[in-house]
């Protein structure tokens, strides 16, 4: 069975960016489908100019396919990357998010697990009450949360965050090896409990109703009802 992953991110200077890419490897790993975008930029040119490492990532990044709602509907399971601002999501990845409310009107999104992955430029940079502040909105859809939990070394050996992977430090830095694997993992993980349920709901779908819903149902059907 071939599981739908999209990951959707937005990075000005490529930290994200290199996250979503292990999170996609690590799916992709698991045998997931995976559709890598990147949300559109908001940003004036004038102020992006003004960081030389911001610039070289928006250069770098344009052959990324710019994610549209379609992918949340393709999608079986999603996860998304933010780079922290004052302790919750850019307002590229917000303002994407909001064109979502189509999809979840008519249900789309339910029930489909999602996990979420950050950046900070500080150890204590609001990375954990980023990844919380997205959880609000993936209560309000009805999606079903995947954090990475304390399963694994590899959530130990990048600093030990549970609720989803976190890199720190200067962009220019670059993501470390310890903390790649770690979305990695993510990615694994996300793609192995979407198959999960999804096989699951093909079980079901495939398994006739025991006696006692047999009779239920009945009932519930009978003309004399």
């Amino acid at each position: 069975m071939t599981v739908k992953v999209a990951i959707i991110y937005y990075s000005s200077t490529g930290t994200v960016h290199s996250l979503a890419r292990a999170v996609a490897e690590g799916a992709a790993s698991a045998g997931a489908e995976v559709r890598l975008r990147r949300v559109a930029e908001l940003a004036p040119d004038s102020a992006i100019d003004q960081n030389p490492s911001w610039r070289r990532h928006a250069d770098a990044a344009r052959s990324i396919t710019e994610a549209s709602v379609e992918d949340l509907a393709w999608a079986d399971a999603f996860a998304f990357g933010t780079p922290t601002r004052f302790g919750g999501p850019a307002a590229q990845l917000k303002q994407f998010i909001d064109q979502a409310g189509g999809l979840w009107r008519d249900g789309q999104l339910a029930d489909k697990p999602v996990t979420a992955f950050t950046s900070a430029y500080n150890r204590h940079g609001g990375s954990e009450a980023t990844i919380l502040s997205l959880a609000n909105v993936f209560y309000h859809w009805g999606a079903l949360i995947v954090p990475t939990g304390f399963t694994d070394p590899a959530v130990y050996a990048a600093g030990g965050n549970p609720y989803g992977t976190s890199m720190t430090g200067p962009a220019m830095d670059g993501a470390d090896t310890a903390t790649l694997e770690a979305a990695r993992y993510q990615g694994r993980r996300l793609a192995r409990i979407a198959i999960r349920l999804l096989e699951g709901d093909r079980t079901a779908e495939d398994t006739p109703p025991d006696g006692n819903a047999r009779e239920a149902l009945a009932a519930t059907t009978s003309p004399s009802a």
